[in-house]
């Protein structure tokens, strides 16, 4: 049997098989991806209307790839109030949104009442309010910080109204690039025991790969199958999404951006080798709107959502800082010719 035939029969690939689909053509890979893509979901392309919150971006820890960060290349620090936050909580609801995104900086000053409080003040004010918020970096910074256990923090998202994690800071698992690109930071196994925690929990989150930058294509291979392993234990992950590397601004000095090709291929093997994990996300904020349209062809059926506003990857490149109008989303979607379909952060379909 070939390796086409095997994809198609359904069949698990291996790591050499996944590596060397690398050097198939890049629409026949293409046709696989998206052969397993409407299987199923069918010509569905997800969204929801969310609003991304980066409270502060004072950072205790130094990533290269990181142009967000004040203690780097961006001076100017800020830290925002509850007051703030809440405002903005208010105005974005008044639109109708279905999710806070909070996620920012590891900032060894507010203390840890500061990132706890406020998921109970949006809670208790907007009670149907998805929050999603702090991703496994930032917990093993809390945790870290203050004293406290996985477990210990984990409990207290959970009891001040965290819905699900976000699935930031997984970089790349090989630890040699880790060590490379953001030394100190949260391990790849401490990355995975605290999502295996949280979906132990009966909670679920996502899980990313930052890649294009100085990693290898078996480093991405090796990633996605320590995602399969550990999916195979908990089935608590939602999503696995893709992050583009944004090149400016930081300190990889990677003087070439990945090419359309490249992305496209990692995309449609991404969802040939995760077939436990049902949703596979082009993140338009890191590959650009139209890209992450034609991603839906290469094995991606969700495109995130609106966002309204963003800081971390604009900082660094990414024409993403002020989000985009519904309007303007569903229309891109259609003229793909995909259906939009808008889900909730669970990915239960709306409307």
């Amino acid at each position: 049997m070939s390796l086409r035939e095997k994809i198609e029969a359904g069949e698990r690939v291996s790591f050499d098989e996944a590596l060397s689909l690398y050097d198939m053509d890049l629409f026949e890979l293409g046709s696989l991806a998206s052969g397993i893509r409407e299987k199923l979901h069918g010509k569905k392309t997800y969204y929801n209307i969310n609003r991304h919150i980066n409270p502060t971006n004072i950072c205790a820890d130094v990533c290269k790839f990181c142009a967000y960060s004040a203690t780097r290349k961006n001076p100017n620090q800020y830290t925002m109030t509850h007051e703030q936050i809440m405002d903005i909580v208010k105005d974005a609801s008044a639109r109708d949104i279905k999710e806070v995104h909070i996620v920012s900086a590891h900032n060894p000053n507010t203390g840890l009442e500061w990132y706890l409080e406020i998921f109970k003040k949006i809670k208790t004010a907007y009670p149907h309010l998805h929050v999603k918020a702090l991703t496994a970096a930032e917990i093993d910074f809390l945790a870290r910080h203050y004293g406290k256990s996985y477990d210990e923090i984990l409990d207290l998202m959970v009891e001040y109204g965290v819905d699900s994690m976000p699935g930031g800071g997984a970089e790349i698992f090989d630890e040699e690039v880790r060590d490379y690109i953001c030394k100190g930071k949260v391990s790849s196994d401490g990355w995975l025991e605290i999502h295996k925690k949280w979906h132990e929990r009966g909670k679920k989150s996502n899980v990313t790969m930052l890649f294009g930058h100085v990693e290898s294509r078996a480093n991405r291979i090796d990633h996605m199958m320590r995602i399969r392993e550990l999916q195979d234990m908990t089935g608590g992950f939602n999503c696995f999404i893709p992050l583009v590397y944004q090149k400016e601004n930081n300190y990889l000095n990677i003087k070439d951006p990945i090419t359309a090709n490249e992305i496209l291929k990692t995309m449609a093997i991404s969802r040939i080798v995760l077939d436990n994990v049902p949703n596979l996300k082009a993140y338009w904020v890191t590959s650009t709107v139209g890209l992450a349209l034609v991603a839906q062809e290469f094995g991606a059926n969700d495109l995130d959502g609106t966002i309204e506003k963003e800081s971390i990857n604009s900082a660094a490149g990414a024409k993403s800082a002020n989000g985009v109008k519904l309007g303007d989303f569903t229309a891109l979607i259609k003229n793909s010719g995909f259906v939009p379909v808008e889900r909730d952060s669970l990915y239960n379909e709306l409307g």
